[in-house]
Protein backbone atom coordinates (compact mmCIF):
# COMPACT_ATOMS: atom_id res chain seq x y z
CA UNK A 1 0.00 0.00 0.00
CA UNK A 2 1.67 3.53 -0.66
CA UNK A 3 2.04 5.56 2.16
CA UNK A 4 1.39 9.30 2.43
CA UNK A 5 5.13 9.95 3.16
CA UNK A 6 6.74 9.15 -0.81
CA UNK A 7 6.31 12.97 -1.60
CA UNK A 8 8.55 15.88 -3.24
CA UNK A 9 8.05 19.17 -3.14
CA UNK A 10 6.72 21.70 -6.00
CA UNK A 11 5.75 24.57 -6.88
CA UNK A 12 2.80 24.51 -8.67
CA UNK A 13 0.07 27.09 -10.88
CA UNK A 14 -3.68 27.36 -9.06
CA UNK A 15 -5.34 26.25 -12.08
CA UNK A 16 -2.89 22.88 -12.60
CA UNK A 17 -4.99 21.64 -8.95
CA UNK A 18 -8.34 20.66 -8.95
CA UNK A 19 -10.37 19.82 -5.57
CA UNK A 20 -10.83 16.57 -4.73
CA UNK A 21 -14.16 14.84 -4.90
CA UNK A 22 -13.77 12.73 -1.86
CA UNK A 23 -13.07 16.56 0.29
CA UNK A 24 -15.06 16.60 3.44
CA UNK A 25 -15.59 20.25 3.40
CA UNK A 26 -18.40 22.17 1.21
CA UNK A 27 -19.01 25.43 2.93
CA UNK A 28 -16.27 28.13 3.50
CA UNK A 29 -16.73 31.71 5.37
CA UNK A 30 -15.82 34.13 2.81
CA UNK A 31 -14.71 36.95 5.11
CA UNK A 32 -12.00 34.19 6.80
CA UNK A 33 -11.07 33.51 2.94
CA UNK A 34 -10.15 37.21 2.44
CA UNK A 35 -8.29 37.42 5.97
CA UNK A 36 -5.96 34.23 4.91
CA UNK A 37 -5.55 35.87 1.21
CA UNK A 38 -4.30 38.88 3.04
CA UNK A 39 -2.39 36.78 5.29
CA UNK A 40 -0.29 35.06 2.45
CA UNK A 41 -0.09 38.10 0.61
CA UNK A 42 1.74 39.01 3.86
CA UNK A 43 3.84 35.88 4.56
CA UNK A 44 3.26 33.32 1.38
CA UNK A 45 2.23 29.98 1.97
CA UNK A 46 4.05 28.69 5.10
CA UNK A 47 2.25 24.92 4.82
CA UNK A 48 2.89 22.93 1.59
CA UNK A 49 -0.61 21.43 -0.12
CA UNK A 50 -1.03 18.25 -0.46
CA UNK A 51 -1.68 17.16 -3.95
CA UNK A 52 -1.25 13.65 -5.98
CA UNK A 53 -0.78 13.76 -10.29
CA UNK A 54 -3.61 13.17 -11.97
CA UNK A 55 -2.15 13.12 -15.54
CA UNK A 56 0.87 14.45 -16.87
CA UNK A 57 0.77 17.94 -15.64
CA UNK A 58 -2.17 17.95 -13.38
CA UNK A 59 -2.63 17.31 -10.13
CA UNK A 60 -5.72 16.46 -7.41
CA UNK A 61 -5.74 18.32 -4.38
CA UNK A 62 -5.73 15.87 -1.25
CA UNK A 63 -5.73 18.34 1.72
CA UNK A 64 -5.21 22.96 1.96
CA UNK A 65 -8.70 23.65 -0.04
CA UNK A 66 -8.51 27.26 2.04
CA UNK A 67 -5.22 27.73 1.39
CA UNK A 68 -5.66 27.34 -2.50
CA UNK A 69 -8.72 28.99 -2.58
CA UNK A 70 -6.95 32.01 -0.59
CA UNK A 71 -3.95 31.81 -3.17
CA UNK A 72 -6.20 32.28 -6.03
CA UNK A 73 -7.69 35.37 -4.31
CA UNK A 74 -4.36 36.53 -3.54
CA UNK A 75 -3.15 36.53 -6.87
CA UNK A 76 -0.38 33.81 -6.51
CA UNK A 77 0.73 32.91 -9.99
CA UNK A 78 2.51 29.57 -7.75
CA UNK A 79 1.57 27.82 -4.63
CA UNK A 80 4.24 25.46 -3.08
CA UNK A 81 2.85 21.67 -3.21
CA UNK A 82 3.72 18.57 -1.29
CA UNK A 83 3.45 15.74 -4.64
CA UNK A 84 2.40 12.38 -3.38
CA UNK A 85 2.80 8.58 -4.96
CA UNK A 86 -0.02 7.82 -3.52
CA UNK A 87 -3.44 5.95 -4.93
CA UNK A 88 -6.89 7.75 -4.59
CA UNK A 89 -8.02 5.55 -1.96
CA UNK A 90 -5.50 6.52 0.11
CA UNK A 91 -5.28 10.13 -1.32
CA UNK A 92 -9.31 10.06 0.51
CA UNK A 93 -8.50 8.34 3.27
CA UNK A 94 -5.61 10.54 4.20
CA UNK A 95 -7.80 13.65 3.44
CA UNK A 96 -10.47 12.25 6.08
CA UNK A 97 -8.34 12.13 8.63
CA UNK A 98 -7.15 15.63 7.96
CA UNK A 99 -10.30 16.98 8.02
CA UNK A 100 -11.89 14.96 11.08
CA UNK A 101 -8.72 16.88 12.89
CA UNK A 102 -10.21 20.15 11.65
CA UNK A 103 -12.66 22.15 14.30
CA UNK A 104 -14.12 24.14 10.92
CA UNK A 105 -15.54 21.05 9.61
CA UNK A 106 -19.03 20.24 10.99
CA UNK A 107 -20.12 16.52 12.41
CA UNK A 108 -22.63 16.34 9.44
CA UNK A 109 -19.93 16.85 7.12
CA UNK A 110 -17.51 14.66 8.86
CA UNK A 111 -20.34 11.86 8.26
CA UNK A 112 -20.93 12.65 4.94
CA UNK A 113 -17.32 12.14 3.97
CA UNK A 114 -17.73 8.74 5.86
CA UNK A 115 -20.03 7.76 4.07
CA UNK A 116 -18.21 8.65 0.77
CA UNK A 117 -15.44 7.27 1.46
CA UNK A 118 -17.37 3.81 1.88
CA UNK A 119 -19.42 4.08 -1.24
CA UNK A 120 -16.73 5.76 -4.00
CA UNK A 121 -14.27 2.79 -2.81
CA UNK A 122 -16.27 0.02 -1.09
CA UNK A 123 -14.10 0.10 1.91
CA UNK A 124 -15.76 -1.74 5.16
CA UNK A 125 -15.97 0.80 8.39
CA UNK A 126 -13.75 -1.75 10.06
CA UNK A 127 -10.97 -0.62 7.33
CA UNK A 128 -11.57 3.29 7.47
CA UNK A 129 -11.45 3.18 11.34
CA UNK A 130 -7.98 1.05 11.33
CA UNK A 131 -6.88 3.57 8.17
CA UNK A 132 -7.66 6.42 10.66
CA UNK A 133 -6.34 4.80 13.78
CA UNK A 134 -10.02 5.54 15.65
CA UNK A 135 -12.79 2.60 16.87
CA UNK A 136 -15.69 1.43 14.47
CA UNK A 137 -18.10 2.24 16.73
CA UNK A 138 -16.89 6.41 16.58
CA UNK A 139 -17.72 6.10 13.27
CA UNK A 140 -20.82 4.06 13.75
CA UNK A 141 -22.33 6.94 15.97
CA UNK A 142 -20.91 9.51 13.32
CA UNK A 143 -22.54 7.62 10.21
CA UNK A 144 -25.98 7.87 12.89
CA UNK A 145 -25.96 11.41 12.64
CA UNK A 146 -27.12 11.26 8.94
CA UNK A 147 -30.60 10.06 9.64
CA UNK A 148 -31.35 13.60 10.87
CA UNK A 149 -33.20 15.67 8.29
CA UNK A 150 -31.34 18.20 6.56
CA UNK A 151 -33.67 21.15 7.88
CA UNK A 152 -32.99 19.92 11.92
CA UNK A 153 -29.37 19.64 10.68
CA UNK A 154 -28.87 23.55 9.85
CA UNK A 155 -30.99 24.19 12.71
CA UNK A 156 -28.73 22.21 14.75
CA UNK A 157 -25.54 23.68 13.57
CA UNK A 158 -27.04 27.61 13.67
CA UNK A 159 -28.32 26.88 17.03
CA UNK A 160 -24.43 25.83 17.97
CA UNK A 161 -25.41 23.04 19.30
CA UNK A 162 -22.69 19.44 19.38
CA UNK A 163 -22.75 16.35 18.29
CA UNK A 164 -23.93 14.86 21.21
CA UNK A 165 -27.04 17.24 21.57
CA UNK A 166 -27.57 15.56 17.61
CA UNK A 167 -27.44 12.36 19.08
CA UNK A 168 -29.65 12.46 22.15
CA UNK A 169 -32.28 13.61 19.04
CA UNK A 170 -31.44 10.80 17.38
CA UNK A 171 -33.40 8.67 20.03
CA UNK A 172 -36.75 10.81 19.28
CA UNK A 173 -39.82 10.07 16.66
CA UNK A 174 -39.34 12.65 13.80
CA UNK A 175 -42.43 14.15 14.69
CA UNK A 176 -41.15 15.19 17.75
CA UNK A 177 -38.17 16.79 16.75
CA UNK A 178 -39.06 19.87 15.92
CA UNK A 179 -40.60 20.60 18.98
CA UNK A 180 -38.37 19.28 21.10
CA UNK A 181 -35.23 20.97 19.06
CA UNK A 182 -37.04 24.46 19.76
CA UNK A 183 -37.12 23.70 23.74
CA UNK A 184 -33.35 22.47 23.62
CA UNK A 185 -32.15 26.02 21.85
CA UNK A 186 -34.19 28.58 23.52
CA UNK A 187 -33.53 27.19 27.16
CA UNK A 188 -29.74 26.68 26.00
CA UNK A 189 -29.74 23.02 27.54
CA UNK A 190 -26.67 21.18 27.23
CA UNK A 191 -26.13 17.64 25.99
CA UNK A 192 -27.15 15.91 29.70
CA UNK A 193 -30.29 18.17 30.23
CA UNK A 194 -31.08 17.33 26.23
CA UNK A 195 -31.05 13.58 26.90
CA UNK A 196 -33.39 13.81 29.89
CA UNK A 197 -35.63 15.86 27.74
CA UNK A 198 -35.85 13.54 25.48
CA UNK A 199 -36.13 10.56 28.01
CA UNK A 200 -38.74 12.62 29.41
CA UNK A 201 -40.51 12.86 25.88
CA UNK A 202 -40.59 9.27 25.45
CA UNK A 203 -41.70 8.41 28.98
CA UNK A 204 -44.97 7.15 28.70
CA UNK A 205 -47.37 9.74 30.33
CA UNK A 206 -48.90 8.42 33.11
CA UNK A 207 -52.36 8.53 34.13
CA UNK A 208 -53.79 10.66 36.40
CA UNK A 209 -56.65 10.31 38.62
CA UNK A 210 -58.79 13.02 40.06
CA UNK A 211 -60.93 12.87 43.42
CA UNK A 212 -62.93 15.73 44.59
CA UNK A 213 -62.32 15.14 48.34
CA UNK A 214 -58.73 15.35 48.23
CA UNK A 215 -57.08 18.31 48.96
CA UNK A 216 -54.95 20.09 46.36
CA UNK A 217 -51.29 19.38 47.21
CA UNK A 218 -48.78 22.61 45.96
CA UNK A 219 -45.42 21.75 44.70
CA UNK A 220 -42.83 23.83 44.16
CA UNK A 221 -40.90 24.00 40.96
CA UNK A 222 -37.07 25.10 41.50
CA UNK A 223 -35.94 24.84 38.11
CA UNK A 224 -38.11 26.50 35.42
CA UNK A 225 -36.02 23.82 32.34
CA UNK A 226 -38.27 21.61 34.20
CA UNK A 227 -41.52 23.28 34.03
CA UNK A 228 -40.31 23.51 30.31
CA UNK A 229 -39.36 19.84 29.47
CA UNK A 230 -42.86 19.19 31.25
CA UNK A 231 -45.08 21.71 29.08
CA UNK A 232 -43.27 20.53 25.80
CA UNK A 233 -43.91 16.83 26.73
CA UNK A 234 -47.78 18.14 27.29
CA UNK A 235 -47.96 19.91 24.23
CA UNK A 236 -46.25 16.81 21.86
CA UNK A 237 -48.81 14.93 23.45
CA UNK A 238 -51.52 16.77 22.40
CA UNK A 239 -50.28 17.45 19.20
CA UNK A 240 -49.90 13.29 18.49
CA UNK A 241 -53.64 13.19 20.16
CA UNK A 242 -54.71 15.13 16.93
CA UNK A 243 -55.33 18.22 18.57
CA UNK A 244 -53.59 21.90 17.37
CA UNK A 245 -51.82 23.71 19.71
CA UNK A 246 -49.13 26.83 19.54
CA UNK A 247 -47.14 28.52 22.16
CA UNK A 248 -45.79 31.88 22.44
CA UNK A 249 -42.63 32.26 24.56
CA UNK A 250 -41.63 36.05 26.42
CA UNK A 251 -38.78 36.57 28.31
CA UNK A 252 -38.04 39.80 30.45
CA UNK A 253 -35.60 40.00 33.42
CA UNK A 254 -37.38 38.65 36.15
CA UNK A 255 -39.91 36.31 34.62
CA UNK A 256 -40.86 33.76 31.03
CA UNK A 257 -44.52 33.77 29.82
CA UNK A 258 -45.49 31.32 28.57
CA UNK A 259 -49.33 31.53 26.58
CA UNK A 260 -50.48 28.54 24.73
CA UNK A 261 -53.19 28.26 21.99
CA UNK A 262 -55.07 25.20 21.20
CA UNK A 263 -57.35 25.08 17.79
CA UNK A 264 -61.20 24.84 17.84
CA UNK A 265 -61.45 24.13 14.05
CA UNK A 266 -59.16 20.76 13.63
CA UNK A 267 -59.30 22.28 9.85
CA UNK A 268 -57.01 24.83 9.90
CA UNK A 269 -53.20 24.59 10.49
CA UNK A 270 -51.41 26.35 12.80
CA UNK A 271 -48.04 27.24 12.59
CA UNK A 272 -45.96 25.98 16.05
CA UNK A 273 -44.21 28.74 17.28
CA UNK A 274 -41.66 27.48 19.53
CA UNK A 275 -40.59 28.06 23.33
Amino acid sequence: MHTISEKKLLLLRPADIRISPFRARNDMDEYSLFSLASSILANGIITPLCVMRDGKDKYILISGERRLKAAKLAGLRRVPCAVHSIDEKTAAVFALADNLGRENIDFFEQAKAIEKLMGMYSMSLSDIAQRLGTSQSALTMKLKLLKIPEDKRERILSGGLTEEHALALLELEKKDMSLVLDAVISERLNARQTKELVISVNSPVPEIEIKEEQPIRKTAIGDVKFFTNSLTKLLITMQNSGVRTSLDRHETESSVEYKIKIDKNPDRQLAFSGI
